[in-house]
Order: structure tokens, then C-alpha cells, then sequence
């Protein structure tokens, strides 16, 4: 007997089957294309909530593949000199870096503006 992958979360709507040749189809075929870099529409933002009041510099609105969001993230980490996470079409970068963030990413060729106080 084959071993299968725990993928629950996906098997929206079946909740049982007595057949052991039952496979249940997903539709995990979707790829996400990169937008052009000057069609991405980019956010900057400062987020300190459930952070126990450490602040992060939010980037949202990447339109694309998870590898290249971790590219970009990886270059914005290296530029402002600090850690942080891609993931989920979001970017994390530790501290309140919003101008230069933004700044880096407009010489990059990006639509970005600062969004919120």
C-alpha cells in the first residue's frame, strides 16, 4: 500500500470514501505568471500588529511566482541590511525601512507608494 500525502486542506467537499482506489483530483495545476516589473503595483507599508509591538515594513500587491517574490525580498533584505520574510505575496522586512524600501524599489523600475500612517 502506497503511503499518500496528508493534503486534507485541499480536499474541499469529500469527507469520506470506503474505496482504497479512490484518489481525490485537486486542481493544483493553476501557475501564476510574474507581472512586468512596471505593472507591479506595490504597497509600503508599517505593520506592528500581533508583532508583540516590534514594527515590520510591509510590502504588498506582488503579482507573481514565490520564487520570484523571495528574489525581490532577498535584494530589499541586502539593501537595507536587516532579515526578514516572502512569503504569500507579502514581504517582511524587520524595522520601520519604508523610505528607503520604497525608494529601492522605484530605481528597480516598480510602482511603489507608501500606504497608511
Amino acid at each position: 500500500m502506497a503511503k499518500r500525502s496528508n493534503d486534507w486542506k485541499k480536499r474541499d467537499g469529500v469527507v469520506y470514501s470506503t474505496s482504497d482506489e479512490f484518489e481525490f483530483q485537486t486542481d493544483s495545476e493553476e501557475t501564476e505568471e510574474t507581472l512586468p516589473i512596471n505593472q507591479q503595483n506595490l504597497k509600503v507599508l508599517l505593520d506592528k500588529k500581533a508583532r508583540a509591538g516590534k514594527k515590520v515594513t510591509l510590502i504588498e500587491g506582488f503579482i507573481g511566482t514565490d520564487e520570484d517574490l523571495k528574489e525581490l525580498g532577498k535584494m530589499l533584505k541586502n539593501k537595507c541590511g536587516v532579515g526578514g520574510s516572502a512569503k504569500d505575496g507579502e514581504i517582511l522586512i524587520q524595522g520601520d525601512h519604508r523610505d528607503k524600501v520604497v525608494q529601492v524599489l522605484l530605481a528597480c523600475g516598480y510602482k511603489a507608494k507608501k500606504s497608511g500612517g
